[in-house]
């Protein structure tokens, strides 16, 4: 599945680039479902910074998927790779529930428009529902749509909100 998304911050390239990879977690109040974003790696040099953040999603889980998925599964790994010199960002996000089955990578670059940014995310989700551990065959057919569209509920519109919480973030700092 395509995972597609432009918007528009109304700030400058300067200022949405570098808290977009430096300081995302402060940014966190701003982002619906989502209550924390931890750093636990970053290495920089030459331009490049290789991030590898984890998220934590306050998410209600629905019933149809609570045998499932737990709340620790909730969370997602986040390994970005942030170019300065083209203002892009290409990324895997790895899940803690169905890591075998999950793939999700993809782009997001970052275009200066005047005094505004352009931001143009790219990706690709996959899930191979066959790889899931304890889903019987019979019931795996059944609830695939269910898992899909939940997981790509979490992972999705927080990948696009983000956008939006940068703009909130960055309006109130002035």
């Amino acid at each position: 599945m395509q995972i597609q998304s432009e918007s528009r911050i109304a700030h400058p390239i300067d200022k949405v680039f570098p808290l977009y990879r430096d300081r995302l977690p402060e940014v966190v109040p701003y982002i619906p479902d989502v209550s924390e974003i931890n750093v636990l790696a970053r290495e920089e040099g030459d331009g490049v910074v290789k991030l590898h953040n984890e998220w934590v999603s306050d998410r209600e889980i629905p019933s149809v998927v609570s045998k499932f998925i737990k709340p620790e599964h909730l969370r997602w790994d986040d390994f970005a790779t942030w170019r300065e010199a083209d203002t892009t960002c290409s990324w895997e996000l790895k899940t803690r529930a169905f890591t075998e089955a999950v793939t999700c990578t993809g782009q997001t670059q970052l275009i200066a428009d005047g005094d505004q940014t352009l931001v143009r995310l790219t990706g690709d989700f996959q899930l191979d529902v066959s790889k899931v551990k304890g889903v019987p065959s019979f019931l795996a057919k059944r609830i695939a749509p269910q898992l899909e569209k939940f997981i790509v509920s979490l992972v999705t519109p927080n990948l696009e909100r983000v956008n939006g919480s940068l703009q909130q973030f960055l309006d109130e700092q002035g």
